[in-house]
């Protein structure tokens, strides 16, 4: 049985509606620098392994974990942001500038649209998060932390409490109105359990470590 704590990263210049350059590349605020520091007191044990996103500001709100447990196991897994966007889009812009580019975006409802041909498709998001279940599933690890992000990690809640695999416009609408509906605050973490049966086991987002 492997237990998974799925932590979102801190506070993203992003999130606070500033200038990015690249999706892969948005930093953490001040603000979500003390968000990460605060994650490693919600933790009365160590991990047996950290996983981290290839992104940097999850890979930033990783460090204080990291560095309080060292040494231990960090792997990088492709549990990156969901970036349906082209990352041209990002290119100076702020989330308020692409509100009306993301919004055409989830209005098509086409599961397999990779917008100006190099955003993620949701059918490759749904993927993703199949390709983690089934890890996670057969994983020998008895804890595990995973540093990801928003649309990523309720994409995965979402297909654990509707088992819902089959990528398709009724699926695409269902995930978007749960995103909507479910939110995700950075710094919160998703506590789940894996032992190779459905259903898996899921607790709410916890924020108590949080200020």
């Amino acid at each position: 049985m492997t237990t998974v704590w799925f932590i979102r990263h801190g506070e993203s210049i992003s999130n606070a509606n500033l200038p990015t350059k690249h999706p892969e590349l948005s930093e953490l605020t001040e603000k979500g620098h003390e968000q990460a520091k605060q994650i490693v007191k919600a933790f009365n044990q160590k991990p047996d392994l950290i996983v981290v996103s290839p992104y940097v500001r999850a890979r930033q709100t990783a460090v204080p974990t990291i560095t309080h447990f060292a040494p231990i196991t960090v792997e990088e897994w492709p549990v990156f942001e969901f970036t349906y966007l082209h990352p041209e889009r990002y290119n100076g812009t702020r989330g308020s500038d692409r509100g009306p580019i993301a919004r055409a975006y989830w209005q098509r409802n086409d599961p397999f649209e990779k917008e100006m041909g190099g955003g993620e498709s949701f059918a490759e998001l749904m993927e993703r998060n199949l390709e983690l279940i089934k890890r996670l599933h057969k994983h020998s690890a008895n804890f595990i932390a995973v540093f990801s992000h928003g649309l990523f990690l309720r994409a995965l809640t979402w297909m654990l409490l509707s088992d819902q695999r089959k990528p398709n416009e009724d699926a695409m609408r269902r995930y978007s109105n749960f995103v909507q509906s479910m939110r995700m605050p950075n710094g919160s973490i998703l506590k789940a359990t894996f032992d190779g049966s459905q259903p898996v086991p899921i607790a709410g987002f916890d924020t108590n470590h949080l200020d």
